[in-house]
């Protein structure tokens, strides 16, 4: 049988120009037709356009993403599932999982926003937990960007909005600015659940002739084509794409958390799986791949809202708040029962199969037939060209101009975009409902802190990233982007134990771009291997530019760790008058791609700081240690901003100025904003520093006395002496000031 191509039919259903309209190249759709022997319905072509989009089958990265460490000693589920699964003893599980939803947000705020909380909520409750923590990673454009006030009203609005209404604290995150986020901004979404280990649910639909049912809200028109647009480069028509964006109903996902969880609790769920991105079509495909079966469905059956719906509207819609689950035969009434008592739509719309196919059937016509596995496992898997990213020059403190105003430069950075307090966002979310929110790491801190409900144990929870680290070394920055979750982990004093992604770069068929990919890849295993902090569960978003202008590559890291005994746990806040400040790890003053450069000389330049992976092990070790066994009052992980910006942090939550003394050699500007990796700062009592200093010395850990803490000011010697109360109002200005101004002031 000669093979079809796009052109030779002209009279045919699928056109080429049907065929780029789905997102599909020519050599995918010969690829389909080779598959199916025949050429596709409309039907047949718009399930294997979502389900071969980068968002649905991961055909740029999953190659990649295999290198990833992904098992651990308390590791129940790594990738492959709706989200990861940790233990944390007692027969407590841990589910999480970071998504994005980017996109949607970018076209929406609002309903982007929200929905993607919604979304990454289901992941995680899907498997049988309930969801105790929200975090998120947002990034926006310049500030005077004409577009960017109304992004993040909406987008904070959104999550707020969504989180609030469902009654999950948001605990933590962190919201960035730059010129690179300017068409395309992110909006990534983690969830964390608490589940028993012996009842943590899956997607596989195993047996056949089991009933399928579908519950939730109804399936409508929104969403259209999601997963295709969320794998598409911005334009400027960008616009017309609103109607892809989904609408949200918190009210509904909560009523849907507590049925789903009210028949977890019976015997009744043989599968279980979110209608997420391409909704019933990738959750109904992947149940049948992971399970080794068909899926025979009868659309007529499907709940709607919108009347004339036709096959491929229903499958490929993405209206939220839906759950799609294989029951075991006989308990169809029970969960009839359930869900109806909680006043959602639930229909039993169809059944596995033995026959390894997806067939629908709408108003008694067969309008689909196709083979899961090139839907699935079988889906185009490309080896990307790539070419590594040019290393940058190194450049040294003594090279960069040394300010003449330390007064002036540490107002500066401190009222920057990136460093200035995000309270006129945190302040919108309830991070407290629930009540075991025991510390959430919005106002500076590492890490949140959440109680596990009954018990005096807690789970912490991260989120980072540092994108100008990544884009001017991909390596050095992926190793950099996990240490930096593992020590705002071990800042708290938990034991980290693993790691969720958001993968956020531009255009995978841009050799350079696939480059950044490959190398922050590299880089971030490097580190998972070094410390034994896998990855269990993530998300790749590509094609994040507008008119062929790239973000700046932003591989987002959520990093969970156990703190097994609250009264072992520590802040920043807590730094008390006459303590010692006591800095681990080694100075030199690394300024290359760092926040003094672009702020006090507008400038982005550089290499950035190195990573040592295994004094990153030591150190972290050995400042965890020192926290169980009370040692210290006060940390916090030295980063943005070097120890300058680490010491006035410490300062503002803990309500008491501090003093840096004991410069070690070098510029001022290197000792006081240098971003060398691998530091803490700790506020210790008078007697415990000789034992610490001399501890440290015997481990081969570099530590410096850096200063005392009291008085009201924030002084350090031949630099800086401000007022504590005045720099802190700056520094909580900078962002009410930018969201209350007009436009023009804001441009300028």
């Amino acid at each position: 049988m000669a093979k079809k191509t796009l052109t030779a039919k002209k009279t045919s259903e699928i056109t080429p120009e049907i065929v780029a309209e789905h997102g599909l190249s020519a050599d995918e759709y010969q690829i389909i037709l080779d598959r199916l022997g025949r050429e596709p319905n409309i039907n047949e072509l718009g399930i294997f356009s979502v389900m071969w989009s980068e968002h649905c089958s991961y055909k740029s990265s999953r190659r990649h993403l295999a290198k990833f460490l992904t098992e651990g000693k308390r590791v129940i589920q790594g990738p492959g599932e709706n989200a990861g699964v940790i233990d944390i003893d007692d027969g407590d599980a841990i589910i999480f999982k970071m998504e994005s939803h980017n996109h949607p947000s970018y076209i929406e705020p609002y309903q982007g926003a929200a929905t993607g909380v919604g979304g990454i909520m289901r992941d995680v409750f899907t498997m049988g937990a309930r969801p105790i923590a929200l975090m998120n990673a947002l990034r926006f454009g310049e500030p005077g960007h004409w577009k960017t006030k109304q992004l993040v009203n909406g987008v904070v609005a959104g999550i707020g909005g969504y989180g609030n209404c469902v009654g999950v604290p948001t605990v933590g995150g962190e919201t960035n600015f730059h010129k690179g986020y300017n068409g395309n901004i992110l909006v990534n979404a983690m969830c964390v659940g608490l589940a028993r280990t012996d009842n943590v649910f899956y997607s596989a639909a195993k047996g056949v002739g089991n009933p399928i049912f579908y519950v939730g809200s109804k399936t409508g028109r929104d969403g259209i084509h999601g997963a295709t647009m969320a794998s598409a480069e911005f334009d400027d028509d960008s616009d017309e794409k609103r109607p892809t964006v989904q609408v949200g109903d918190p009210f509904t996902e909560k009523l849907l958390i507590e049925a789903c969880l009210e028949l977890m609790a019976t015997d009744a769920i043989i599968a279980i799986q979110d209608m997420g991105a391409a909704g019933l079509t990738s959750s109904s495909i992947e149940m049948a791949d992971k399970g080794g079966v068909g899926i025979a469905l009868d659309l007529d059956k499907v709940p709607q809202r919108e009347e004339g719906m036709t096959p491929y509207e229903m499958m490929l819609s993405e209206s939220q708040e839906r759950m799609l689950m294989v029951i075991k035969p006989g308990k169809e009434q029970l969960a009839f029962d359930v869900f109806e008592k909680w006043e959602l739509d639930v229909a039993q719309i169809g059944k596995t199969t033995d026959t390894g196919r997806l067939v629908l059937k709408h108003k008694d016509k067969k309008v689909c037939d196709i083979p899961i596995a090139p839907l699935a496992d079988d889906a185009p898997n490309y080896d990307r060209p790539h070419v590594e990213t040019s290393k940058r020059k190194v450049i040294k403190a003594a090279d960069v101009y040394e300010t003449q105003d330390y007064n002036d430069a540490l107002i500066k950075i401190i009222t920057s975009p990136n460093i200035a307090s995000k309270r006129w966002i945190w302040e919108q979310y309830d991070r407290h409902v629930m009540t075991d929110t025991v510390d959430s790491s919005q106002s500076g801190g590492d890490a949140a802190i959440v109680r596990i409900h009954g018990s005096n144990k807690a789970v912490a929870i991260t989120t980072d990233c540092t994108p100008r680290y990544v884009e001017a070394d991909p390596y050095e920055g992926g190793k950099q982007v996990v240490a930096e979750t593992w020590r705002n982990l071990t800042c708290v004093g938990a034991e980290p134990i693993a790691i969720t992604d958001c993968l956020n770069f531009g255009n995978p068929e841009r050799p350079e771009i696939m480059g950044q990919f490959v190398g922050a890849i590299k880089g971030m295993n490097e580190a998972c291997r070094a410390f034994d902090y896998p990855v269990v569960s993530g998300n790749v978003s590509l094609y994040n530019e507008t008119n062929g202008q790239a973000i700046p590559p932003t591989p987002a890291v959520g990093g969970v760790g156990l703190i097994s005994n609250l009264n072992h746990f520590a802040t920043l806040k807590g730094a008390k008058d006459g303590d010692t400040l006591i800095l681990i790890g080694e100075t030199t003053g690394w300024l290359g791609a760092s926040i003094y450069l672009s702020e006090i000389q507008s400038r982005e330049d550089g290499a950035p700081p190195p990573v040592d992976l295994a004094a990153e092990k030591r150190n972290g070790d050995y400042v965890r240690t020192l926290i169980r066994n009370r040692r210290v009052h006060a940390v916090h992980d030295c980063s943005d901003g070097g120890l300058a910006i680490t010491a006035c942090e410490m300062a503002f939550a803990s309500d008491i100025g501090v003093h840096l003394s004991g410069a070690t050699s070098g510029p001022t500007h290197g000792w006081l904003f240098g971003e060398d990796q691998g530091r803490y700062l700790l506020a210790v009592e008078k007697h415990s520093v000789n034992p610490i200093m001399s501890t440290a010395q015997g481990k081969g850990i570099t530590a410096h006395i850096v200063g005392t803490v009291g008085g009201g000011r924030i002084k350090a010697d031949g630099a800086f002496d401000v007022s504590l109360q005045g720099l802190r109002e700056r520094h909580e200005a900078w962002l009410p000031d930018l969201m209350s101004s007009t436009d023009e002031k804001a441009a300028e």
